[in-house]
């Protein structure tokens, strides 16, 4: 029996992913590719070709396809690109022209597709500018290097990138929180009942132990403020320096978390808490009710975040960049960098 093919929303075979869900992140990409010019590779590298200066124009032509990415691809989204480099490196010892593309932006999805769509223009421009004086040529190894930003942060070609790539364009992941004290607390009545398996807190846990961070109390307690305020004290006087809470902050009876720790903290945060919610708002438009709060108790700084694992999870992806940073201002150390960066420069 036959089966009709799968179909996407429109009926189609084929559909656009839908990012209306997603939260925009600056995102970073480089891609790199090559011509091989054979005989042709110095008249590339004087610039005496017949037709031009074919370095200066594949440049000129990386920079419009990337702009042009959309267009060229049918399910590919539109973007509005804030930065686009475009590069072209002769190798002599492969007598090769290596072009390198990189394009950032401020969107719900990424630019790899612009990076390539840029080298492939650059590429092929080369190819039209010396294929007068030379009909062998050949492209190759055209890839992604990297790409930064989104859910999963940095990714890099598994074939690794030289010193000079990793200078020039410095790669971004989230900075560190290598020997961090922390603790992870999830409030919950029916969690400290065993009515239900927590999964909120081993998802903290997990985002810390990405950062480097092994969390030296991972505990469930009960709702309400005796506990947590009594517990936050101990974990501060213990000279922990972040604890994560979650659950609390809702609107229920017994979600008094930020009442408790309000009884504690000697100094608020409420910058944390504005983010949480304005960045949250792309996945949903009920984060404006979550009470999400943070506090400084001495040096230890403590973040309340919902219960439910989604919001924990996408809480992380928010908060996760400037737990560095914020540590090292408690410590009095230099600020660490991280985040994509638009450009190299």
């Amino acid at each position: 029996m036959s089966h009709a093919p799968e179909t996407g929303p429109g009926g189609a075979g084929f559909h656009m992913a839908n990012v209306r869900r997603k939260r925009p992140t600056r995102r970073r990409a480089v891609a790199v590719g090559e011509l091989h010019p054979g005989d042709a590779f110095e008249a590339i590298v004087e610039r005496r070709l017949p037709k031009g200066d074919a370095l200066l124009m594949a440049e000129v032509a990386g920079l419009q396809g990337a702009k042009m990415a959309a267009q060229l691809m049918p399910l590919c989204h539109p973007l509005l690109l804030e930065y686009v480099d475009v590069r072209c490196v002769a190798v002599p010892e492969r007598r090769a022209i290596r072009v390198y593309c990189e394009v950032a932006c401020e969107a719900r999805t990424g630019v790899e597709m612009e990076a390539l769509a840029g080298v492939n223009a650059a590429l092929l421009t080369l190819y039209d500018l010396t294929k007068p004086v030379q009909p062998a040529l050949s492209l190759q190894s055209i890839q992604l290097l990297f790409k930064e930003g989104g859910k999963k942060g940095l990714w890099i070609c598994p074939d690794g990138l030289s010193e000079e790539e990793r200078a020039h364009y410095r790669p971004q992941s989230p900075a560190r929180m290598d020997g961090a004290r922390c603790a992870v607390l999830t409030l919950s009545d029916r969690a400290a009942a065993g009515v239900y398996e927590d999964r909120s807190g081993p998802l903290l846990t997990q985002a810390l132990l990405a950062l480097g961070a092994a969390p030296e109390v991972v505990e469930i307690l009960q709702d309400g403020i005796e506990a947590l305020s009594m517990r936050l004290r101990a974990l501060a006087d213990a000279g922990l320096e972040l604890v994560l809470c979650t659950g609390g902050t809702g609107f229920g009876l017994r979600d008094l978390s930020p009442e408790a720790l309000r009884t504690v903290a000697d100094r608020s945060v409420p910058g944390i808490g504005e983010l949480f919610r304005s960045e949250s708002r792309h996945h949903t438009e009920l984060a404006w009710l979550s009470r999400a709060e943070a506090g400084l108790i001495g040096g230890c700084l403590v973040i309340l975040l919902p219960g439910s694992p989604k919001a924990v999870s996408q809480g992380m992806a928010i908060l996760g960049p400037l737990l560095a940073h914020a540590r090292a201002m408690l410590r009095g150390e230099p600020h660490p960098v991280s985040g994509a960066v638009h450009g190299h420069a």
